[in-house]
């Protein structure tokens, strides 16, 4: 049976968000995820995680400013020294954590700048970045995205992640594999993750179309599921889904899966 990690960032909103690590212990969860840590208090978070009895698996290095509508700087020129004080600040936070994984949103790419100075700044900003982690003892992620709910987003795709990660030749980058986002722009679900097992160190999911909870679109997740315990997937599986309705009464999914 997969491990399973609420993403607060997603799931208990009803609740203010330090209060969501004991709602996510009381629902079965043993380890949680989120987009960003930086509004808290790093010591704040790690009291949470340790009178709970939680792994944080793993939150997003800074990807500037979110409320404006940026989703990442790895990808904009001229933001290189913003994007290093960012790999620093995340090492912080996951060190104080214990979270031994850290994504990079990539962002959207700028308009006007051609192709070739984007893949040259991504490139070299994960190079740094992965550089930074191993030495901190932890990995390096990037997620592709779909282009329906981020327009422009510069990975897509997993060949395309698979292409920066030969590029970059750093052994601590992996796949961070979110099935929704997948399922929008390549499908091919089960062979993908089968084939490319070993270059993705986290999977997430949310059922399609809506992005709520497994059981609710297209998505056969029991299959999905056994199958990722079949082909020996042993990380953990972020919910990083919109709940359709209350966070509690969603989870019986999980449940169904137990039955």
């Amino acid at each position: 049976m997969p491990r399973f990690a609420a993403n607060l960032t997603m799931l208990f909103n009803e609740l203010p968000f330090l209060d969501r690590f004991e709602a996510a212990r009381d629902a079965g969860f043993k380890g949680v995820e989120y987009l960003f840590p930086y509004g808290f208090e790093k010591e704040a978070l790690a009291e949470r995680l340790q009178e709970f009895g939680l792994t944080q698996v793993l939150h997003n290095l800074p990807a500037g400013d979110w409320e404006k509508g940026e989703r990442g700087i790895a990808v904009l020129p001229g933001r290189e020294a913003e994007f290093r004080e960012g790999v620093a600040r995340a090492i912080d936070y996951a060190k104080a954590l214990n979270c031994r994984q850290l994504n990079c949103l990539v962002g959207i790419a700028p308009a006007g700048v051609d192709e070739g100075t984007l893949r040259r700044t991504v490139v070299d900003n994960l190079r740094y970045a992965a550089t930074q982690l191993k030495q901190a003892g932890v990995k390096l992620l990037i997620e592709p995205i779909n282009t329906y709910d981020i327009p422009g987003f510069y990975l897509n795709t997993t060949a395309q992640a698979l292409d920066l990660i030969e590029s970059v030749g750093a052994d601590n980058l992996f796949v961070q594999y979110d099935v929704y986002h997948a399922q929008r722009m390549e499908g091919e679900l089960a062979k993908t993750v089968e084939k490319h097992l070993g270059s993705i160190a986290h999977i997430q999911v949310a059922d399609n179309p809506g992005r709520n909870e497994p059981g609710t679109g297209e998505i056969n997740y029991p299959f999905l599921f056994k199958h990722l315990d079949r082909i020996g997937y042993d990380g953990w599986i972020g919910c990083e889904y919109k709940p359709a309705a209350d966070t509690r009464a969603g989870l019986d999914w999980i449940a169904r899966l137990n039955a």
